[in-house]
């Protein structure tokens, strides 16, 4: 019983990661699309290759999502917690993923993290939730929107006297540049979260300990499911974040995107934190938007995306605690 609940829970969380990759390849890809610097099709492959790259690019945010949250006890407890905790995940990402709400995975995760183990009496790090997650969650879109509106007004200034068509094509093609350093940005960010989980599952079911380092199948298996899931593509995200917050140009675009990659990049490898890739980009769309004209960004959208960013880590939380309550009476 304990391997098959392990290998179930290992499931899942795989099954977190494809989520998270169509839930989130607008992420990534959006932009490019939406300026028709890409093909959607192009766009999600290359998305799905970088994806994979980024994941073997560090562990420092595993370590994170696998020591720094929460208490993880061993045997049929624990394994229920994290087991409901994805649940929570996974399930919210559907949910959001159909009404098109482009929210974060990664708060999905918390957030089930966070609820399965108070549901379940094991103890929360609130040091490292504050830290490492609520922190990052209010100032990384600050940054995204202050540093989206520097970079693109930066550019309206270098190619003040540049020709205006033949701007837009070079953009075009500097777009795939962006775009791929933020689809490695998010495989970076993104498949070590799942890693991270597959960790804790590996230490309850005994097949590990804290310290040792991921092994290299848990390190490809996640960045494979995600990269899947990316190439399965998140159109009814991809409709909200390229078109209905602003329509973007490819300077715009390529503002956004590289201001999104270097906050990803920044936050993974000098803090460690896992921030949310929706977050900096839907943010850094809206400051680049607002150098047009402030009203040109739709806010009604922006307002209802905000909402839900911060509904989505108790929301998820409520459901991993009723999966939790449902676990624990049927088998506990």
């Amino acid at each position: 019983m304990d391997t098959f609940a392990l290998i179930l829970t290992i499931l899942v969380a795989l099954g977190f990661a494809y989520t998270n990759g169509f839930h989130d390849s607008a992420n990534a890809i959006a932009t490019s699309v939406s300026t028709r610097a890409l093909t959607p099709r192009a766009a999600l492959a290359m998305a799905a290759v970088m994806n994979l790259a980024g994941a073997f690019l560090g562990s420092g945010i595993a370590k994170t999502v696998s020591e720094g949250l929460i208490d993880t006890p061993t045997g049929g407890q624990g394994m229920a917690i994290l087991f409901a905790a994805l649940l929570g995940g996974v399930v919210w990402n559907l949910v959001t993923w159909y009404f098109g709400l482009p929210s974060s995975s990664s708060h999905a995760l918390f957030g089930g993290l966070v609820g399965a183990a108070l549901a379940g009496g094991t103890a929360v790090h609130w040091s490292g939730v504050l830290d490492k997650i609520v922190i990052p969650m209010f100032l990384s879109p600050v940054v995204g929107l202050v540093g989206g509106y520097l970079v693109m007004t930066a550019i309206m200034w270098i190619f003040r006297r540049a020709n205006p068509h033949k701007a837009k094509r070079g953009f075009r093609i500097a777009q795939t540049v962006s775009a791929a350093g933020m689809a490695l940005g998010h495989g970076l960010q993104d498949a070590q979260k799942t890693m991270g989980v597959v960790v804790m599952a590996l230490v309850i079911g005994g097949a590990e300990t804290y310290g040792d380092p991921i092994p290299v199948w848990v390190k490809l298996v996640s960045a494979l499911m995600l990269s899947l899931g990316t190439y399965a593509g998140g159109w009814r995200i991809m409709r909200t974040l390229g078109r209905k917050i602003i329509e973007l140009d490819p300077p715009q675009g390529f503002a956004a995107e590289a201001t999104g990659a270097s906050i990803m990049f920044g936050t993974a490898f000098l803090f460690k934190a896992p921030i949310s890739t929706t977050h900096v980009i839907t943010s850094a769309i809206m400051g680049v938007g607002a150098t047009k004209r402030v009203n040109a960004v739709r806010w009604g959208v922006a307002k209802n995306i905000v909402l839900g960013w911060f509904i989505t880590m108790p929301a998820a939380a409520l459901v991993a605690a009723a999966a939790f309550s449902l676990i624990n009476l049927a088998f506990l």
